[in-house]
């Protein structure tokens, strides 16, 4: 994952929080969870396919996300991913301990 003009390390499984978001309203294929993603940060974080497509195997691994074949808007068979009902668990759990995270990391800033 890169931001706009310089590379960004992103906290250990920040990307997998990404994606589970991404996912969490309508199955997407892999070009369009990364689309999704720079379209939300307003282009700011751009997810490379070397970094989703491990993460959403890993995802897949765990039970978090499933996948199946699909045609897509262009025509073309591709893979889209779903949330599982675990997955949308562990969405909620890792979204409230990073909520937490970002308010702490805040108290620290603004002291």
């Amino acid at each position: 994952m890169t931001t706009r003009d310089t590379r960004s390390d992103l906290l250990q499984g920040t990307l997998d929080l990404l994606i589970l978001k991404t996912v969490a309203p309508a199955p997407l294929h892999g070009y369009g969870i990364a689309q999704r993603i720079l379209v939300l940060s307003r282009e700011a974080l751009q997810v490379q396919q070397g970094s989703l497509y491990p993460a959403l195997h890993r995802l897949e691994k765990k039970g978090l996300i499933t996948s199946e074949w699909k045609e897509s808007e262009n025509g073309r068979m591709a893979k889209f991913y779903a949330l599982t009902k675990t997955g949308r668990k562990q969405l909620e759990l890792e979204l409230e301990q990073w909520r937490r995270y970002a308010q702490v990391i805040g108290w620290v800033l603004q002291a």
